[in-house]
């Protein structure tokens, strides 16, 4: 898995450098960079999201401010 999101960190990165060498040279650009934007948000992210929390427990991963102890409100 860790080569995989190499490879598309990668190919994403080729992507967005060759959109803005295409824009720079008065080329259209905008359709390469968007794609390689694209990428990243609905493919490299949850990817990588599912890569780092796939061996993990549900309770590792929630926010629980229940066990937080009430200690700042007796500051105020």
């Amino acid at each position: 898995m860790k080569k995989i999101l190499i490879a598309l960190v990668a190919i994403i990165a080729c992507l967005i450098s060759f959109g803005y060498f295409q824009k720079n040279n008065g080329f259209n650009g905008d359709k390469w960079i968007g794609i390689g934007v694209l990428l990243a948000a609905f493919v490299l992210m949850p990817l990588f999201l599912y890569s780092r929390f796939k061996n993990k427990e549900t309770r590792e991963r929630m926010l629980n401010l229940s066990s937080k102890k009430k200690e700042d409100a007796d500051n105020q």
